[in-house]
């Protein structure tokens, strides 16, 4: 099955370049709008504007410049196979590259798979060779039709119902925003039906097997590693907080408040909660500052509360290895990351006896209908409950 994945940045750069002026104007002007009206984060504001380059490029119709682009491609590749020594037979042709380029502008392209540009590893600065003329389009084209189309393009590629949910919310926020500026005259989102996502959550850990991982943390950190002091306390805080990864690296020294055992997050939308953890998250965060933060701070480290190797702020992918290496080394354990902990942290929760609405604040969801999505994995819980309690269980 086709992968969903957008194409690659760089393709999608390639298109918002050959956007008319007055279009990447109305585009500026609506990520400014995410940005400081509403605040979203920058991956939701690069997701939101990709998925609107990709309704654009869709809309434009096939162009005779792209034979002389592929073409410009195909010369490139047989240079530079003289140049080896050869022609270079795994390099495509122009045909390889004009069906790469009308990819791109097909839905299907777009979110469907990968494009043959960068499949079959087709030089990307062979376009500079040629002046690419602005497409075609306009905003005003977006209707009802282009928007279905598009989405069309994307299931017949092999996009999830999911993927298909989200492009269409992407779709509708923008076509909303151009009607109240003026740029569209009607909304055509607000008649786009997109099918209701399959809302699943990752596998959970057990209570055993979160007590399992974090012991064995503990039994690494003992010998006094700096990496290993941070590793544990990075752990600790994920299970005990439930915050997202993001959240957790982005932390500061002053966002630590010991004396009431709480953290100072900057959630989603940039809203602000207070996250209580436990004693022994208390126990592992004051080891590494006291004994391991040390040794890995330098001059110009930030401060920020966890560290990577080389001083600077812990990333977020180091964040993820470390969590799915803990948790592959728990027998029988699900293969799960940082967002597995926080449903875990979720899950074990409600379990405990802790009502939605505390856990929805905790873990900073907009809506409690997120929330409940964790009740799935409750129901033996709510069953037993129901059969001691109830006369007429």
């Amino acid at each position: 099955m086709p992968s969903s994945r957008r194409p690659a940045g760089q393709e999608l750069i390639r298109l918002r370049e050959r956007l008319p002026a007055d279009v990447e104007a109305v585009l500026a002007d609506y990520e400014r709008h995410l940005r400081l009206e509403r605040n979203l984060s920058e991956h939701t504001v690069r997701a939101y504007l990709g998925d609107v380059v990709s309704l654009l490029g869709h809309l434009a119709p096939p162009t005779p410049s792209d034979d002389r682009i592929g073409e410009a491609r195909a010369r490139r590749g047989h240079t530079d196979g003289d140049h080896g020594g050869g022609a270079d037979s795994t390099r495509p042709g122009s045909d390889a590259v004009t069906r790469a380029t009308d990819t791109i502008r097909s839905g299907a392209g777009v979110e469907g798979r990968t494009t043959e540009v960068t499949r079959l590893g087709v030089d990307s600065q062979a376009a500079d060779t040629v002046d690419e003329p602005p497409l075609p389009v306009a905003v005003a084209d977006i209707d009802l039709a282009a928007l279905r189309g598009w989405l069309g393009g994307l299931r017949a590629a092999g996009a999830s119902r999911s993927t298909l949910a989200r492009r269409s919310a992407a779709a509708r926020t923008f076509t909303a925003w151009a009607r109240r500026r003026g740029h569209l005259a009607t909304d055509p989102g607000q008649l786009l039906m997109a099918p209701r996502p399959h809302r699943t959550l990752p596998g959970v850990l057990r209570k055993e097997q979160a007590a399992a991982m974090l012991d064995a943390a503990e039994s690494g950190a003992a010998e006094g590693a700096a990496v290993a002091l941070r590793d544990q306390a990075l752990l600790e805080l994920l299970y005990a907080t439930g915050v997202r990864v993001s959240e957790l690296c982005g932390l500061n020294l002053g966002d630590v408040d010991y004396s009431s055992r709480v953290i100072r997050v900057l959630g989603k939308g940039g809203r602000e909660r207070v996250v209580p953890f436990g004693a022994p998250a208390e126990r592992a965060l004051r080891r590494w500052l006291d004994e391991g933060r040390s040794a890995l701070v330098r001059p110009d480290s930030p401060a920020a509360l966890l560290l990577g190797a080389r001083g600077g702020r812990l990333d977020q992918r180091t964040a993820r290895k470390i969590v799915h290496g803990a948790v592959g080394a728990v027998p029988g354990a699900v293969d799960t990351g940082p967002h597995g902990l926080r449903h875990s942290a979720a899950t074990h929760l409600l379990e405990g006896g802790a009502d939605l609405r505390t856990v929805q604040e905790l873990l900073g969801h907009a809506t409690l209908a997120t929330t409940q999505l964790y009740t799935h994995v409750t129901v033996e819980r709510l069953k037993a409950i129901h059969e001691r309690t109830h006369p007429r269980s």
